[in-house]
């Protein structure tokens, strides 16, 4: 069950998202964008060099077009952050899988050749609801701007996905994904770095002494989001993609888990109703697909209708 590495991947996400929590009191979203892009590019090609692995590859278009789409998903959903109460930024950038059920459905529906798993679509739509009850999102008269960025977020995020695993499917291994993707949002960090204000309105100072925490918290999250990329990457290469793009709404659950943990923070009945439904969805689609699968090993394969 090779979707199953998006479980790890939620849960290193959601690492990361506390130790970005932290390190947002000290650092601005472009400082923390660069820091992680540059741990994550040394982090990925140390792990490169010691497989015996290689930089070079011949699918330059398609990793432009991921590390473009991807970067500004990224930027997009930190700008809806800043105009949205997070809940509703959060539930947007979540639309992702939606956004990929619809795009394989055209798909399907256009190519008139194959079967559109209604199941795993249904079970992708279940988890949106448990998210909508978890997270409460609400969207003033004066928020339309920054729910259209949100949605475009969860749109350019559903693409990046799709391409993650294109590539996959070409040849390209996780590492040499992850790497590219780290080296792109290293540079949108450091133009950011550039142009942008710090935590205070201040100019930023990229040779700034640095405290032992606030180290070890940037370290931190290069590194879990470089491992979180990883597994997420081989989640889609390798796996069912409705399967594992409804595995991704378990992220809602370790965040909400952890700010019950180190912020004390206080879930209603509704919001226990979500995860549960949540996690209800996960399991369901995980044995769906286990079947669905040993359905389709156990039908014997017409030669020339596997050719059309």
């Amino acid at each position: 069950m090779q979707s199953l590495w998006m479980l790890f991947a939620t849960f290193a996400f959601s690492i990361m998202g506390v130790c970005v929590k932290l390190a947002s009191d000290t650092y601005s979203v472009a400082e923390i964008i660069l820091y992680r892009g540059v741990i994550g590019v040394v982090f990925i090609y140390c792990l490169i060099l010691r497989q015996g692995g290689t930089l070079k590859t011949h699918l330059f278009w398609q990793h432009l077009w991921r590390c473009a789409v991807g970067t500004t998903a990224l930027w997009l959903w930190f700008i809806a952050i800043g105009l949205l109460p997070l809940a509703t930024a959060m539930t947007l950038n979540y639309m992702a899988p939606i956004w990929i059920s619809a795009v394989l459905f055209v798909a399907a529906w256009h190519g008139g050749r194959h079967r559109f798993e209604w199941g795993l679509t249904a079970a992708i739509l279940a988890s949106f609801v448990g998210v909508t009850l978890l997270l409460r999102p609400s969207i003033h008269q004066d928020e339309w701007l920054g729910g259209i960025v949100g949605l475009c977020s969860g749109a350019l995020s559903a693409l990046a996905y799709l391409q993650v695993r294109k590539l996959g499917q070409l040849g390209e291994p996780e590492s040499r994904v992850v790497f590219y993707f780290s080296a792109t949002g290293m540079l949108a960090g450091f133009f950011g770095c550039l142009f942008g204000a710090g935590v205070h309105g201040e100019p930023i100072d990229l040779f700034r002494a640095h405290t032992t925490q606030g180290l070890a918290l940037l370290i931190a999250i290069g590194v879990l989001a470089a491992l979180a990329q990883m597994a997420m990457t081989r989640a889609y290469r390798l796996g069912n993609t409705l399967l594992t793009a409804n595995l991704q709404y378990t992220g809602i659950v370790f965040a909400s888990l952890w700010g019950i943990l180190i912020w004390s923070d206080a879930l209603s009945i509704t919001g226990w109703f979500g995860i549960a439904i949540i996690v209800a969805s996960g399991i369901v689609a995980t044995f769906y697909n286990i079947r669905s699968t040993a359905t389709a090993k156990a039908l014997p394969v017409d030669p020339i209708a596997a050719e059309v």
